[in-house]
């Protein structure tokens, strides 16, 4: 009953009877301890309503009412029949359990209800839908906003259960810091080398950033430092071939810059030299292989690292936060470091790679997962579906320009969607089907404390006790999804060290057969074959090293200042 029902309702009848034991103000009540009910007698239709207890009542237990004190402006209008103590003694002292001499409830009390009759009373989700009996609202009767599609999660939000955590994305910010200070680095030495921040000789770097040899010397995806190269290997030269200098500014083979040997280009404390005596497959040979992961924390301008960086920080940021920074960091890394070997086995040799768009195309995969597992939970799946798809396949087209490496990001797509589904929860409506609702802040604390099984570091057998087959089902998909993407890395990187196949229709990935585009950072030398060889026809004849030199040094001239990834 609402409180204004409550100072509202007709007065207890007062009658003539004497006063029993235990009664007060003439009304008859038989109190019981354990029951605390009172028992009236019915009043005659002849009897008026005086006041139900006189102004000289005993002194009210409990102190001043709470519901009227000096300041009170009197939002509840009491009743006319109703005088402060009489009210007071009601609150205070009266059961709402009003029967008549039989022990049932009286015609006149029949809208005094047991459970009702309690001043603002909350009834559950009925709290604010109580009105009197006129239909008038009361005064705390306040509105409720009413949210449309409620739990809907809308563009731009993550669909994962858990995803509004509030944890601090540390990977996220770990790794922007060091490229920043990465970048810095290059920017600096750039300038110790050449006395420009920027490359401005022999051409101009666009991006706004230091110069291919610098990028190259600090750990830039570079296939002859990393292994050798049969183009360099199959050479017969009569003195080690001569290659640009980090602090190169000229094109002009014959310079000082110029004449560099392939360790000191490379850097980190050198590389083997190649023999020069076309043999192929020398040992030992270049083996950096740490160029695999570097790359992914360099970038070659200004312009490339705030574009990088801004998707990271905009995407990668939510998405840590979601699924936690181990699950991040996993997909992070092993994306760049996927997509840089795809590059290192089907690019261009000669062409250095560096940027994190990899391990970004690996985080692009998770945000499709995302949509994907909380399809039924967006208000608009399909605009969300279509927008990610139009981001996706521009920024594939514009890898097919001149100085983007595609085969990064493809390769960290594909990385990103496989382990994603290996390491990520299951999709929504399965969850729910399965009884794992739980976000994932909970996966690494254990499930004990919600009525589920156990995390599997704390009781591997418990793990996965009770199970439902649908659980079965899914989680051979994630175990076949992370041992393909396994086989195919390992194959990968077998093929680059070990068998070095060539594709012939791989590098169509990362280019379009335009005005020799995918031709770009090709190694090839200018061999001149001897008027008066005896050797059969076509065999071709040792050249001379400035020779080689020459084409060298304009085979970097030539490169669009390395790839963008």
């Amino acid at each position: 009953m609402a409180a204004n029902d409550y100072y509202n309702q007709k007065p207890l009848p007062y009658s003539g009877v004497s006063e029993p034991p235990g009664s007060y103000g003439g009304q008859s009540a038989a109190i019981s301890d354990s029951s605390r009910s009172y028992n009236a007698p019915t009043p005659t239709p002849q009897q008026p309503y005086p006041e139900p207890y006189p102004a000289n009542d005993r002194p009210r237990p409990g102190g001043p009412s709470p519901f009227e004190t000096v300041f009170d402006d009197h939002v509840y209008p009491a009743s006319t029949h109703q005088t402060p103590n009489a009210s007071q003694y009601q609150l205070s002292q009266q059961d709402t359990g009003y029967r008549g001499l039989g022990g049932a409830p009286s015609d006149e009390m029949a809208y005094n209800h047991p459970t009702d009759d309690i001043p603002l009373q909350e009834h559950g989700n009925q709290r604010h839908a109580v009105k009197d009996q006129d239909g008038a609202d009361h005064v705390y009767d306040a509105p409720q906003r009413q949210k449309s599609r409620k739990g809907r999660v809308r563009f731009g939000e993550l669909g994962m259960l858990g995803s509004n955590s509030k944890k601090i994305p540390f990977v996220v910010y770990t790794f922007t810091i060091i490229q920043i200070a990465v970048f810095i680095a290059e920017i600096v030495k750039n300038a110790t080398l050449t006395g420009s921040p920027i490359m401005t000789r022999p051409q101009f770097n666009p991006m706004i950033g230091p110069s291919t040899y610098v990028l190259i010397n600090m750990g830039a995806l570079f296939v002859p430092c990393m292994q050798g190269v049969k183009e360099i290997e199959e050479l017969k030269l009569t003195e080690p071939l001569g290659w640009p200098c980090p602090n190169s500014t000229t094109d002009d083979g014959n310079s000082p810059m110029n004449k560099c040997t392939l360790s000191q280009l490379c850097g980190f404390g050198g590389v083997p030299e190649p023999f020069y005596n076309g043999t192929v497959g020398q040992n030992p040979h270049p083996d950096q292989w740490f160029r695999l992961i570097l790359p992914i924390f360099m970038h070659a301008g200004l312009i490339h690292i705030g574009f990088n960086l801004l998707l990271q920080v905009l995407l990668g940021r939510d998405m840590e936060r979601a699924i936690g920074s181990i699950r991040f960091f996993l997909v992070y890394m092993s994306s760049g470091i996927f997509g840089f070997l795809m590059g290192a086995n089907f690019g261009q040799k000669g062409m250095p790679s560096t940027g994190a768009s990899g391990a970004l195309f690996g985080i692009f995969a998770l945000l499709l997962l995302d949509l994907f597992y909380s399809w039924k939970d967006r208000r608009s799946p399909g605009k969300d579906l279509a927008f990610l798809l139009v981001s996706i396949v521009i920024s594939l087209v514009l890898g097919l320009l001149p100085g983007l490496d595609n085969f990064s990001h493809v390769g960290g797509f594909l990385m990103g969607l496989a382990l994603g589904i290996s390491v990520l929860h299951s999709p929504n409506s399965l969850r729910r089907r399965m009884g794992e609702d739980v976000p994932y802040s909970h996966v690494d604390n254990g499930f004990l404390s919600q009525g589920t099984p156990p995390s599997f570091f704390k009781n591997p057998v418990g793990f996965f006790k009770g199970r439902k087959p649908l659980w079965w089902v899914w989680w051979g998909i994630r175990a076949a999804a992370l041992v393909l993407v396994l086989v195919v890395f390992i194959v990968l990187l077998n093929n680059f060290y070990i068998y070095k196949q060539d594709c012939s229709w791989c590098k169509y990935i990362s280019c379009l057969p335009v005005s020799n585009w995918c031709d770009s950072g090709a190694l090839t030398f200018n061999r001149t074959l001897a008027a008066n060889n005896p050797a059969p026809t076509n065999q071709l004849t040792t050249p001379k090293r400035d020779e080689m030199m020459f084409d060298l040094v304009q085979h970097f001239a030539r490169l669009p200042l390395g790839n963008l990834v």
